[in-house]
């Protein structure tokens, strides 16, 4: 603080909390994607077979990563993207009755 006429100036305030609207985005958008139920599992199960460990320590990462205990790494962020993305395709439609004729 400095003294001014009198007065005390008081120095800004700056936000502890870095600008960062790209992960702010992807956090929002993968916290709901991980929301459905069984889909932070099946994403664990993934990243531990492409890097090691276990489908547990990476359910735990997830988790931290979605409470913002973590940022992930540019690689992680976009392989978790790219296992969220790909949605099974849905099963061919079958007819639920047979043809009488």
């Amino acid at each position: 603080m400095t003294k001014c006429n009198n007065f005390l100036t008081v120095p800004p305030v700056f936000s502890a909390k870095a600008d960062r609207p790209y992960f702010d985005a992807w956090l929002k958008r993968t916290r709901k994607q991980l929301a459905v139920s069984g889909r932070l599992s099946q994403t664990a199960l993934l990243l531990s077979q492409q890097e090691g460990g276990t489908m547990e320590s990476w359910a735990e990462r997830l988790r931290g990563l979605l409470d913002g205990h973590e940022v992930p790494s540019l690689d992680l962020l976009t392989r978790i993207d790219t296992l969220l993305s790909h949605t099974p395709s849905p099963p061919p439609h079958q007819e639920s009755q047979g043809s009488l004729w």
